[in-house]
């Protein structure tokens, strides 16, 4: 099945309809506007069958703090395949997408999994980061512990358990 890569402003009202529609099934209703606007603004991976969509991922840029140094990160978002069609190898193909554009465009890819999304990504290279997890919020650093151990990054940087300070943005940080 081919992937079509695209950015959110190339998409048309239906096509976001339909990605949105997508998610809120996907992730039970458990995917609000904040979880929406965190998918928006970057490159989006769609797949398409008879029925329609099909699999859908995002990568949108983040700035995140590794040492001393700021990365350009690409942080995977709305990651999800209609349940019809799951167990087919969809998650990887869009998951392959975006690791393209994250091999081209970022210093690092991340992402925050579930346990059974975890499965997905830790078969393709992706790895649980063994450090700190922290945001920069409007009152200073502050860590994220439920964050730790399910947030994943590709490939991993020379120090894989340093501590990880990501942007702070409304809802979920990660």
């Amino acid at each position: 099945m081919a992937i079509r890569t695209a950015h959110t402003a190339d998409l048309t009202p239906a096509d976001l309809l339909a990605v949105r529609a997508l998610l809120d099934a996907a992730f039970d209703g458990d995917f609000g506007d904040t979880d929406w606007d965190h998918t928006l603004g970057g490159m989006h991976a769609l797949a398409h069958d008879e029925r329609g969509l099909v699999a859908h991922g995002a990568v949108v840029m983040r700035r995140v703090r590794h040492g001393q140094r700021w990365l350009r990160v690409g942080y995977v978002e709305g990651v999800a395949v209609r349940r019809d069609a799951r167990r087919r190898g969809l998650g990887g193909q869009v998951m392959a997408a975006l690791e393209q554009i994250i091999t081209r465009a970022y210093d690092l890819g991340a992402l925050s999994a579930s346990d059974d999304g975890a499965l997905l990504y830790t078969a393709r290279g992706w790895r649980a980061w063994g450090g700190r997890i922290c945001a920069l919020g409007p009152d200073g650093v502050v860590r994220l512990p439920d964050e730790e151990g399910s947030t994943y990054v590709w490939p991993a940087p020379a120090d894989p358990k340093g501590e990880l300070i990501f942007d702070w943005r409304d809802g979920d940080v990660l």
